[in-house]
């Protein structure tokens, strides 16, 4: 389960900081989320940190489990 969590928040992570770096440095947001949804700027942000949090999490439970 903690690996899925770790993928998933890996994923999410990524999409975010793809998201906050289209609308930064290029004409829109790039990733797959700009195709379903629109998301504003600030919203990538929180994605991309929510992801972080996740992978981190996920990452450090991997770890204990192995102890």
């Amino acid at each position: 389960m903690k690996e899925i969590v770790a993928v998933i928040g890996w994923v999410t992570g990524v999409q975010g900081v793809l998201g906050v770096a289209g609308r930064t440095f290029g004409d829109g947001p790039w990733g797959l989320l700009h195709k379903w949804w629109e998301i504003p700027t600030a919203g990538y942000a929180v994605i991309a940190v929510l992801g972080a949090v996740l992978a981190v999490y996920g990452e450090t439970a991997k770890v204990r489990a192995r102890r």
